[in-house]
């Protein structure tokens, strides 16, 4: 009798344990997004307050991408921004050893849940999203990070690394239209200085004030002008008067002076509202980036 309930026993037992064992033997199926998260973490060395704090590189990354440009921008835009920023944040770390809170914009989440109010939890999303999807990719020229220059929005041209930085960098050396456009309603502003102001700010008479011999470089920004026969650089008025470009004209109104300036930034390598338009047309992130960039590859950051 014993026999039999034990025979009973192991004949209903016996499937159960099968299944167990079958189910801890098949291996995890793994999704894209799995072995993205499974990619090694990079860590930086962040001075923020005077105080370096060691974290993850993607930690940094969502406060930067989402302090430089509207959360709403297309996906692909998003994560063009997040391989550039990650870019030139490895480089940082790499030349001097730690990356700060004004090599790029930052904010804390502190800051950005301040900026984005209720929008917070679907815009942090978003930046988290663009981050992750791109984890550990950079952009390389000959196997090296590169200085992955951006900037808000052209006048409808880049320029050149040369021009700006006094630095001849191959992938950033060509002068290429962009994507933006007037249709921007910011890529036209004026700024009006007074008279007073304009000829106390740069030291000159007011008498007798002429504004000529201005040259433009083949991107339409000014190279050099010259005030009250004074030589300056388009770059020298822009820092001096707090202009958004380069790419700007001064007329005398009466007593004022009125800047009118296209787009916004530097110009070199790659504008954010064009990459944004070139996502909107249906370039990817790769495209994007290999436009801005020439030569360039898109690669995993190899710890």
């Amino acid at each position: 009798m014993k026999n039999k309930i034990l025979l009973s026993i192991i004949i209903i037992l016996l499937p159960i344990t099968v299944f167990m064992l079958s189910k801890q033997a098949s291996p995890k199926p793994q999704n894209s997004s799995d072995q993205t998260s499974q990619a090694k973490e990079i860590y930086i060395d962040l001075l923020i307050n005077n105080e370096k704090k060691h974290i993850p590189l993607e930690e940094y990354l969502v406060s930067v991408v989402g302090a430089e440009v509207p959360a709403l921008f297309d996906m692909e835009a998003l994560k063009s921004q997040a391989v550039a920023s990650r870019t030139f944040a490895l480089y940082q770390e790499n030349t001097r050893g730690y990356v700060t809170t004004t090599d790029q914009a930052y904010n804390s989440l502190e800051e950005l849940q301040q900026k984005w109010q209720d929008n917070y939890y679907t815009y942090l999303k978003r930046i988290t999203d663009a981050v992750n999807m791109t984890k550990n990719q950079v952009i390389t020229y000959n196997k090296k990070l590169i200085k992955s220059y951006f900037y808000a929005m052209s006048n409808g041209y880049t320029t050149t690394s040369l021009s700006v930085f006094n630095e001849s960098l191959p992938y950033l050396n060509t002068i290429m239209p962009t994507f933006d456009n007037e249709k921007n309603t910011k890529f036209k502003v004026t700024k009006k200085v007074s008279k007073d102001e304009f000829c106390k700010t740069l030291n000159i008479d007011c008498a007798a004030l002429t504004i000529n011999n201005i040259i433009t470089d083949y991107s339409k920004r000014i190279e050099t002008l010259s005030i009250n026969k004074k030589t300056y650089t388009g770059i020298e008025i822009r820092k001096i008067f707090d202009l958004r470009s380069t790419d700007f004209t001064i007329t005398v109104e009466n007593n004022d002076i009125i800047f009118t300036t296209k787009g916004y930034g530097h110009g070199v390598g790659m504008s954010q509202y064009g990459a944004n338009a070139m996502a909107k047309e249906g370039s990817n992130y790769k495209d994007i980036l290999e436009y801005y960039y020439q030569g360039v590859t898109i690669e995993e950051y190899k710890i």
